[in-house]
């Protein structure tokens, strides 16, 4: 039996963050686990009840004015980086892990865990409850819209919906 241990409380201080910049916000409910590996840039909004669940060993960056939610959870064991001036509406997943298959013998929550970071450019806006699968890479100005589930890499300015999430069109220039 695998004994299991705590992840704490996500209580945290501001001095707690590798980087924190000027005139950002913090909600009371937000929990943070890992600040060390947390920086938020200048002006970022975390809405309350959002989960920051940072890694030991990775890193998560939210740059300058980008906005975020209420209830989002985003988990960067395998490295998260959100550009400047990115919305992500409310109740929206990060994820950057999952447990690869390792054959019926073996329970999947004991199989091997894979890695993988999700990085979001500029000016970017994810629509309320999508969901950000390990290893995709968001272009600059994309719109993601709400309850999608993205699972592949989306070019600069694409617009793209459902489950999976696919390009419906192109912004305009």
């Amino acid at each position: 039996m695998i004994q299991r241990r705590s992840h704490g409380n996500g209580t945290f201080t501001l001095a707690d963050f590798q980087a924190l910049g000027p005139d950002t916000v913090i909600e009371p409910t937000v929990l943070v686990f890992h600040p060390e590996t947390i920086s938020l840039g200048k002006g970022v909004y975390v809405g309350h009840q959002t989960i920051l669940k940072g890694y030991f060993d990775s890193s998560m960056h939210i740059g300058d004015g980008s906005w975020i939610g209420q209830q989002c959870f985003f988990h960067s064991a395998g490295n998260i980086t959100i550009g400047r001036q990115v919305g992500i509406g409310p109740a929206v997943k990060i994820l950057t892990s999952q447990h690869r298959d390792a054959g019926r013998e073996i329970p999947l929550l004991l199989s091997p865990i894979t890695r993988a970071p999700v990085v979001i450019e500029d000016g970017a806006d994810i629509g309320i409850g999508a969901v950000i699968l390990p290893g995709v890479h968001i272009g600059r100005g994309v719109i993601v819209g709400a309850g999608a589930v993205v699972t592949r890499d989306l070019p600069d300015w694409a617009v793209a919906t459902g489950v999976p999430a696919r390009v419906t069109r192109l912004r305009n220039p």
